[in-house]
């Protein structure tokens, strides 16, 4: 089966056998290098991860003959189920709500965490599995991953800032470093902060992303970033302009803006009540 076909494939379209083949070159470790990266970034997909295909992730993570890049790969690739399991998990009753919606076990996901805030605090590990396990790992949040954040921001570090910055999104608090974020001149930190911005929604950050929104010069992935983060920053005005950016003749811009509101739902009665309070001052100043 070739790797970089199923890599240009939806995973929806991908052969029922398609896990079982990233196991098989993930576990070779003659296999081509290329391939197993792969391998590795496809296992994650929520379409094939299960139970064996993490814990060969695992096993990769955890072995320091591995390739850096490949051990660092493996992180990332937990990040969905991750998210997935920890939505799912409650934490009174210490059990999966839907044990059918998560593809691991309760206590594979517990060894996951265990796993990467143990890798994370070995000196021996990394830098850049270290940043890969940061990031996956706040996608299900844990009480060391503030301080982990706070030193990776405060560290003067450019990819380490870039790493904390992308971890402000999933975790609690972190309001003013992400408006600092905002300010930043390297553009990979400044568009993970308008991420952030947007899943918080960081009503301060208003200003700053809705000029990225409308000024048709922002660079393109940070325009849609923005245009994915005003709706959940003020919904009710982030509504009307994403409305008018459908009918961009930008087809990427219309497809954002699309998606941002199909994500927002329908409108409530508060959207009317806003609407007719502008009316009312429109009249107002005639």
């Amino acid at each position: 089966m070739d790797l970089n076909l199923l890599a240009e494939t939806p995973p929806w379209d991908w052969p029922s056998d398609a896990g079982r083949t990233f196991r098989k070159v993930l576990n070779n470790r003659q296999a081509d290098p290329g391939d197993r990266l792969t391998a590795a970034e496809l296992a994650g997909d929520f379409t094939v991860i299960d139970s064996d295909l993490a814990n060969v992730l695992l096993a990769i993570l955890r072995n320091r003959e591995e390739s850096e890049e490949l051990r660092a790969r493996a992180a990332s690739s937990f990040g969905a189920v991750l998210e997935v399991a920890f939505t799912e998990y409650d934490e009174e009753l210490r059990k999966f709500d839907d044990p059918e919606m998560v593809p691991i076990s309760e206590g594979q996901f517990h060894t996951i965490q265990d796993s990467l805030r143990r890798l994370y605090n070995d000196p021996s590990t990394p830098k850049f599995v270290r940043r890969r396990i940061l990031e996956a790992s706040v996608r299900a949040p844990e009480d060391w991953h503030s301080e982990a954040i706070r030193k990776a921001y405060v560290s003067g570090d450019s990819e380490w800032v870039l790493t904390a910055v992308f971890a402000m999104q999933h975790i609690d608090g972190f309001e003013d470093e992400t408006l600092e974020a905002l300010t930043s001149t390297d553009p990979e930190i400044h568009y993970e902060a308008v991420v952030a911005a947007g899943n918080k929604g960081l009503e301060a950050a208003w200003p700053h992303v809705l000029l990225l929104v409308e000024d048709e010069s922002t660079e393109k992935s940070l325009r849609i970033a923005a245009i994915e983060g005003i709706g959940q920053i003020r919904p009710i005005e982030g509504r009307r302009i994403l409305d008018a950016l459908i009918g961009s003749d930008d087809e990427d811009i219309a497809d954002a803006a699309e998606e941002s509101l199909s994500y927002m739902g329908p409108p409530d009665d508060d959207d009317d009540e806003f609407d007719e309070e502008e009316e009312d001052e429109e009249d107002e100043e005639e």
